[in-house]
């Protein structure tokens, strides 16, 4: 994390973590108003139409994912939460293609088929472990817990150091506030210091003892006679790990929210009907994945987007408020989990840059959501609960920090 970050807070303005949790009414302002709007503040441009968002996203020639100033937070400013030296992803086709396609090798359809039942395995053990309980609270529980404890076997690094993972990422994916931004960056360095420290020599010694696991994989990658070195492997996983922990955590903890409180009628019905339940973790990636946006560099200028653009303007496109565009999605503000056309959703991205985690993630979110109804006929929320006191700042707007369920075998 080199680049000078930009205030999301200052573009949003949000007057409580609430409104941000549900930031529907400022998107449907936004996509009917403004949809293309210049921010003084942060002297950005934000994009919030689907064609628009969708451009930006993919045209390449026009918008480049280098930049000096992002809205990305992730890693941190010392040496050990730099990006990833000379395979950097922060690049443009064709300098691109090479770096996509080396960490491309752990995310193979044949390593998906290999991970699902090590998935599995995971997502009954956090069951058990609730087999008496009454009352569970979901984040702690199963929604932050399973995908912390995937990735860390997936990377092939013992489970049982899972919680140190989830403090990393907690660390290097928080965004950096107007206020009391130096105590939050020295967490980030700290954070990818002891995360460089730990799995550097993990990596050296995964050398002579290759496995089914992302390490290996990474390991093993060549591509035009190029592989990783074992820095870069660090850097790298240090990415893997927003796409691993924290957006498949926030896609769990939330889609239990709208079971609970968005519509609670949706877990009986998808429960009767297993063949509705990838349909339903699209519509929730299209509905409750509440800040998924994306920024770039203008690379020459243009009027694209009907406004004049000059090169080196950054532009930011709101993909979650692109997935409420009514030219799209039919009555896009209601929470229908039998649109058929939910899939086209950009919540991962578009174009050369599309989230490479976004198998893994679907694969998770469908196992572990349909274990749970497995063993759980019925669930209802607890009374007393206060959205407002337990929210949490992320890389993916407000993060739930907790959220208690009652649960019927």
């Amino acid at each position: 994390m080199n680049n000078e970050i930009i205030s999301l807070e200052e573009i949003t303005q949000f007057q409580s973590p609430t409104e941000e949790f549900n930031p529907y009414v400022w998107y449907k302002h936004k996509l009917q108003n403004e949809p293309v709007s210049y921010n003084q503040a942060t002297d950005t441009w934000n994009v919030f139409r689907y064609q628009d968002v969708k451009r930006v996203l993919s045209d390449y020639d026009h918008f480049s994912n280098v930049r000096m100033r992002t809205t990305i937070s992730v890693g941190a400013d010392n040496d050990e939460g730099k990006h990833m030296g000379k395979f950097n992803l922060m690049t443009d086709p064709p300098e691109h293609r090479k770096s996509r396609s080396l960490l491309s090798a752990a995310f193979t359809p044949r390593s998906l088929k290999l991970w699902e039942p090590r998935i599995q395995e995971i997502v009954n053990e956090l069951i058990h472990e609730m087999e008496e309980a009454e009352v569970i609270d979901v984040v702690k529980d199963f929604a932050s817990a399973l995908p912390t404890i995937v990735i860390a076997d997936l990377l092939g690094v013992p489970s049982q150091d899972r919680q140190l993972f989830q403090q990393w990422v907690y660390d290097l994916f928080l965004p950096i506030p107007k206020e009391n931004t130096e105590s939050v960056n020295e967490l980030k360095r700290r954070a990818a210091k002891e995360y460089y420290s730990y799995l550097y020599p993990h990596i050296v010694q995964k050398r002579a003892n290759l496995s089914d696991d992302i390490i290996s994989d990474l390991i093993q990658a060549e591509v035009d006679g190029d592989r990783l070195t074992d820095d870069e492997i660090v850097r790298t996983t240090m990415f893997i790990l927003g796409a691993g922990i924290e957006t498949t955590s926030h896609l769990l903890a939330n889609t239990f929210y709208a079971f609970l409180y968005d519509n609670n009628q949706i877990y009986a019905e998808v429960r009767n009907n297993r063949e509705l339940l990838p349909n339903t973790m699209e519509e929730m990636l299209r509905y409750r994945f509440n800040i998924a946006k994306m920024d770039r560099t203008v690379k020459q200028d243009n009027n694209l987007l009907g406004v004049d653009l000059k090169k080196g303007d950054v532009v930011v496109a709101w993909m979650s408020a692109a997935n409420m565009d009514e030219e799209v999605f039919d009555n896009p503000f209601t929470l229908d989990i039998h649109r058929p056309n939910n899939k086209q959703h950009l919540t991962f991205g578009n174009g050369p840059h599309f989230c490479l985690g976004a198998p893994l993630a679907r694969l998770e979110a469908n196992t572990g959501i349909g274990l749970f109804m497995d063993k759980f006929s019925r669930i209802e929320a607890v009374p007393g609960f206060k959205l407002e006191d337990n929210l949490t700042p992320s890389a993916a707007g407000q993060m739930l920090s907790s959220l208690p369920v009652r649960v019927y075998r």
